[in-house]
């Protein structure tokens, strides 16, 4: 029997709350090349993986999980999942 898999992105960014000195220095770096009108820039990061799993509500739970532990810093940053059928 082949087990499911599924891909996955989740996508990781600092809280609203919470100040991005990368994203402003890329700021500021845009309007130095010329790019003007960006009145906000924030950096976050994309995990993208692919996971064996019964079905997609163990394999979002798993991945959950990791978000939540090992991908994002709760404290600071928030995170959203996007589970796709391999």
């Amino acid at each position: 029997m082949t087990v499911p898999r599924f891909q996955a992105r989740v996508l990781v960014r600092l809280r609203p709350s919470v100040l991005d000195p990368a994203g402003e220095a890329a700021r500021g770096a845009a309007a130095r090349l010329g790019v003007e009108g960006i009145s906000k820039l924030r950096i976050g990061k994309a995990v993208e993986l692919e996971i064996e799993a019964a079905d997609a509500a163990e394999a979002r739970s798993r991945i959950e999980l990791l978000s939540d532990r090992l991908f994002a810093n709760p404290v600071i940053e928030d995170w959203s999942l996007e589970l796709l059928d391999s």
